[in-house]
């Protein structure tokens, strides 16, 4: 099942991010490479693709798990939760119907 995790920067995480960035992608990579990942990307803090010293807010996913609780696990497992980027991490199960 699909599941969208959604996580919820800290204040002033831009340097936090910056630093945890590769290991994240990497595990993304990880899930895209098994087909697994339908999505995933920031929320620029500013209405602009690249909002510069403004940061992010946060991030979603979607991604397909077995289980909730596995989805959690991943999500916990994140390296920008052991960065300190994220306040916090919800998951959900998520319905793609369109496209």
């Amino acid at each position: 099942m699909w599941f969208a995790i959604v996580g919820t920067d800290v204040p002033g995480s831009l340097d936090k991010r910056l630093a945890a960035r590769a290991a994240h992608l990497e595990r993304l990579s990880r899930l895209q490479a098994e087909g697994r990942l339908l999505l995933a990307g920031p929320f620029p803090a500013i209405e602009s693709e690249d909002p510069g010293p403004a940061g992010f807010t946060g991030s979603l996913i979607i991604a397909e798990f077995l289980s909730q609780a596995e989805a959690q696990r991943w999500a916990d497992a994140d390296p920008y939760v052991a960065a300190g980027v994220y306040a916090s991490v919800e998951v959900k199960p998520f319905r793609k119907t369109l496209p």
